[in-house]
């Protein structure tokens, strides 16, 4: 087995939960300068050190060299190519992890469906603090999480006086649809995907196996925003429509400065390692670098098997009578 490709563990980047949430850049060039990115438009030019980004999100009408993201790559930081206004996610970079004990776990827990549910119903306590989520089932599960939300709506509006029907979505253009409110929502919401995804990746867990969600590519990233949207999106969307401020910007800006304010990506790091490892004292993050072998055992890596000691020997078959090695039968 090759030695890994990247040059930088764990141990020598910052901690996720200490960086800067995210950073959207769109119609830039993004270049490198030493152990910086450089974003470049026609306007200005502006440095941001790589390794205090926890993910980069590049939006349309951007370029991207090969050398910042080498950097991006070396610093951990989760680089993310995303749509129009970051409405959707086409493709992600590499994390600040370099082992899989945390994804192996995952899929343990969502492969069986006791353990799935377990996982769904601390979900569900930590959106809504003093529910008793004991024997409830995921249908159950659903619609108190629905009425919750129903209530939540209202309860802005009326605090807010933005008025307030239905939440509107169109899959694919979430911005086609709907009043300020929704396209502020939505706007906010694909922000905090970016984030959670950022976070996700970043510890080394699975952004598709969710437990709630499931099905899509980002079902464990839906699962862990899900968390936050009571207390950040819903209530910011209503007041930044209250104010007047109804472009995507706003909400991206605005999500922005609360997560850093309100120190959400600590939070969003200890409730993913609650969820996945609610007994561990600590995530060791190493790559182990091992061979599967039968079981739950494994054996090193870097080294040749195939000494005799640990090789069974197959015998030559024969050859037919009166034929020497490598010629044909007759």
């Amino acid at each position: 087995m090759a030695e890994p490709w990247w040059r930088t563990g764990p141990q020598d980047v910052h901690r996720l939960e200490d960086r800067i949430s995210s950073l959207y850049a769109e119609r830039c060039h993004i270049d490198r300068d030493d152990n910086a990115i450089v974003l470049v438009n026609k306007a200005r030019t502006v440095h941001v050190p790589a390794a205090w980004l926890a993910v980069l999100l590049v939006g349309p009408g951007s370029r991207i060299t090969h050398p910042a993201v080498t950097l991006l790559a070396d610093s951990g930081t989760a680089v993310c190519w995303v749509g129009e206004q970051g409405v959707r996610l086409y493709a992600t970079g590499t994390s600040t992890a370099r082992g899989s004990r945390l994804q192996l776990r995952q899929a343990w827990l969502v492969t069986r469906p006791k353990e799935r549910v377990a996982v769904a119903r601390r979900m569900y306590e930590m959106r809504f603090p003093g529910e008793d989520t004991t024997g409830l089932t995921l249908q159950q599960l659903r619609g108190r999480e629905g009425t919750r939300i129903r209530r939540l709506y209202a309860k802005h509006s009326a605090r807010t006086g933005v008025p307030w029907s239905k939440r509107d979505y169109k899959p694919g253009d979430a911005f086609a649809a709907g009043d300020d409110v929704n396209r502020l929502l939505s706007a906010a919401n694909s922000a905090l995907y970016g984030i959670s995804h950022a976070a996700i990746t970043g510890l080394g867990a699975s952004p598709a196996l969710g437990f709630v969600h499931t099905g899509n590519s980002l079902s464990f990233v839906l699962d862990i925003a899900d968390l936050y949207k009571a207390e950040y999106t819903i209530p910011l969307a209503f007041d930044l429509a209250a104010k007047g401020l109804t472009s995507e910007r706003d909400a991206r800006t605005a999500l922005r400065d609360a997560v850093v304010e309100r120190k959400l990506l600590p939070r969003i790091v200890a409730d993913i390692k609650q969820l996945l490892l609610p007994d561990a004292t600590a995530l060791v993050d190493e790559d182990l670098g091992a061979l599967w072998d039968d079981g739950d055992t494994t054996v090193s890596s870097g080294r040749n098997w195939s000494a005799t000691d640990h090789l069974d020997i197959i015998p030559e078959p024969a050859q037919p009578d009166g034929c020497a090695n490598g010629e044909a039968a007759p």
